[in-house]
């Protein structure tokens, strides 16, 4: 999730394929077929898929922040984001410029619509969670919100990398204050580094949605479940600007419905 600036800025400057432009004036890349993802989408680092590639998964969806910039949620939900998890805090006093505008966009376009908290190693996890309970409101529909946790080597202020049964513990902290005032228990969302590190496993009973961009989650993380799969962060699709995270959901059309009933706030 964390974004690369430089290549957002350079991918705006990619001619136009009849997707539009963003209120700012920034054309929609071009966006070419590629193999093993669904039709409307495409990658700007494509990465030839072995075995079960994206594209046979049936409920496809994306993860924003603020370096996506403007969206056009409704051309995003009528080529195929089925749902989005949105960036809106960071630490204990940081919230993402775009998160309300995103929230209300992906809301308006129907795409069912959670929020996530990148977490930050020198603020205490009880105070990150006060804070995203501070900003990100109660929703009827709203997927359940998601804990990012991945290191922070470029971070300017915080590079720490606590030992594994801290990390553990602060997750639990927060977890299980956010679900205590949603009703729903959190996401875990995850790098392969990361999760083999602090043996995120251990954890017990949380949902996972789990980063591979160059193979299937069971080959890099193998005998996890996994509930979600960010398989790009460099994908290209109807609606965005820039670069974009593309998931799937583990699962048909048929359970991702099931699973939204039973899961949503």
């Amino acid at each position: 999730m964390v974004r690369r600036i430089a290549a957002a800025l350079a991918l705006a400057l990619l001619a136009a394929c009849g997707g539009g432009s963003a209120p700012d004036g920034r054309e929609a890349p071009v966006i070419r077929p590629v193999a093993g993802l669904p039709a409307a989408f495409g990658d700007r680092k494509p990465h030839d898929w072995e075995g079960r590639a994206p594209a046979r998964y049936a409920v496809h969806g994306t993860d924003v922040s603020r370096f996506q910039g403007g969206i056009n949620w409704t051309e995003a939900a009528r080529n195929g984001i089925r749902f989005a998890w949105i960036k809106a805090t960071e630490g204990g006093d940081r919230v993402d410029p775009e998160f309300a505008a995103n929230w209300r966009g992906a809301a308006a376009a129907g795409v069912p619509r959670g929020a996530y908290h990148f977490y930050y190693w020198c603020r205490p996890a009880i105070e990150q969670a006060r804070w995203f309970i501070r900003n990100v409101p109660k929703s009827a529909g709203a997927l359940p919100p998601v804990l990012d946790m991945e290191w922070t080597p470029f971070s300017p202020t915080c590079t720490i990398r606590p030992p594994a049964e801290q990390v553990r513990a602060e997750a639990l902290v927060f977890l299980r204050m956010l679900e205590a005032h949603y009703g729903t228990r959190p996401l875990i969302y995850s790098t392969p580094d990361f999760f083999e590190r602090n043996g995120m496993d251990r954890l017990g009973d949380y949902e996972f949605w789990l980063r591979s961009t160059a193979g299937h989650p069971s080959r890099t993380y193998p005998g996890h479940r996994w509930t979600f799969w960010q398989y790009t962060g460099t994908g290209l699709a109807p609606g965005f600007f820039t670069d974009v995270d593309l998931n799937v959901f583990n699962g048909s059309e048929a359970q991702f419905r099931s699973w939204l009933a039973r899961r949503s706030q």
